[in-house]
């Protein structure tokens, strides 16, 4: 493994960190800092991926031909590394990272000249419809149904835990357009625009965000949805081989510098809390709790290093390792965000609105604090989706250990 970057690579770590002093601006800042899920108002995300899109760095794994960065694998790997120690919001998946690479690989050059300029300068809100209700994990059992109507596609059923679906203009969606005694063959991708007659969106209200405007996923029904032949990709009932496909870029992204961010912001937290006249920080059991976590974000950021040099070896992630790093990323996540919770204790009672919703009122307890409890509740998602981690490793056991 080569931990050494070159001049270049350094150079270029410092024009993304001049990139983010500039464009990153304070009510930014500030709207990160009151987000429990790592997004602003869909106004601030807009004008943040736009600025990206001005540089020419929208979309960094996306090829040359189709806009992309142009980015080393290391490049890549410092560019996610500056965004994440900064606290800067990532720019929203389910167009950048999710679709567009299904359009490229499995769509007809008419859908992606349609398609992929508006996700690139983000003209489009994207949202996911894979899961429904009893079809999650077990998602080769949905059964949203499309019917052949000849020039178009019937549809009718749900999706739900569809995030920011409120928002979205457009939502790519696995569909039932046969019954085969595999069912995993019988299934199909469709685009289909949220506009359309017969789509509706219910919000589903959470613990982490139980007013209104707060709330992050919802549920969208379909009732006789007329959906265009031409927004079929692929072949019909192929639409299994492109989830798959989608699921890999879902899952193979670095976790550490996150991670440190959000365990630095603990101790600085508990730094500030006094127990029978000294701080938390000082507590032994915060300390034995602290360093083993700060141990195992360590093994984290080496096993990204390890993969990252791999690939920039002109190797690929592969499942895998893909799914190794979502695994232990998202079970860190939680770990640290229960570790913030113990160490604010009583000052993470207040309830504060996050970014999706207007609030002038000032924050109660310490600064950070408020935000601690609403986010903790939302990553208790995080070792769900994507496919849950029980799958991954299952996944981690037949691709890597040949079980």
């Amino acid at each position: 493994m080569d931990l050494k970057f070159s001049d270049e690579d350094v150079a270029f770590r410092k024009e993304v960190k001049a990139f983010i002093a500039e464009a990153f601006t304070p009510d930014m800042q500030q709207q990160m800092a009151r987000s429990k899920n790592g997004y602003m108002s869909k106004e601030a995300q807009i004008t943040w991926q736009k600025r990206l899109f001005e540089r020419g760095w929208a979309a960094p794994n996306w090829p040359v031909e189709h806009g992309g960065a142009g980015f080393s694998p290391a490049q890549k790997f410092l560019f996610t590394q500056e965004m994440d120690s900064a606290g800067a919001p990532h720019s929203v998946p389910f167009g950048f990272t999710m679709v567009a690479p299904v359009i490229m690989a499995f769509g007809s050059e008419e859908q992606k000249q349609r398609f992929l300029p508006d996700i690139l300068e983000t003209n489009v809100w994207w949202c996911q419809g894979y899961s429904e209700p009893g079809s999650g994990s077990d998602l080769a059992s949905l059964q949203m149904k499309a019917e052949d109507k000849g020039d178009h596609y019937l549809c009718n059923g749900s999706k739900i835990w569809t995030s920011l679906a409120q928002y979205a203009d457009w939502i790519f969606c696995l569909v039932r357009t046969a019954k085969t005694d595999k069912p995993q063959q019988g299934i199909s991708f469709l685009l289909i625009h949220m506009d359309t007659p017969g789509i509706r969106v219910a919000p589903l209200y959470t613990l982490d965000g139980p007013a209104e405007g707060a709330q992050e996923i919802n549920q969208v029904f379909f009732e006789d949805v007329k959906v265009p032949k031409e927004n079929l990709i692929g072949e019909e009932n192929k639409g299994w081989t492109y989830a798959k496909y989608l699921l890999e870029f879902e899952r193979g992204n670095p976790y550490s510098a996150d991670l440190k961010r959000s365990l630095k912001k603990a101790r600085n937290l508990a730094k500030e809390i006094e127990v029978d006249g000294s701080t938390l920080a000082e507590d032994p059991d915060f300390i034995s709790k602290y360093s083993d976590l700060e141990r195992r974000v360590m093994a984290m950021e080496f096993t990204e290093l390890r993969i990252f040099s791999e690939v920039n070896t002109g190797q690929n992630i592969g499942p895998g390792s893909s799914s190794l790093l979502k695994t232990r990323g998202t079970e860190l996540q939680q770990d640290i965000s229960e570790l913030a919770v113990e160490v604010i204790g009583q000052y993470g009672m207040p309830f504060v609105r996050d970014t999706q919703a207007s609030a002038n009122e000032p924050d109660v307890g310490h600064d950070g604090a408020p935000m601690i409890i609403p986010s903790y509740l939302n990553k208790r998602k995080t070792t769900i989706y994507a496919g849950s981690n029980e799958i991954q490793r299952n996944i981690i056991a037949k691709a890597v250990l040949g079980l």
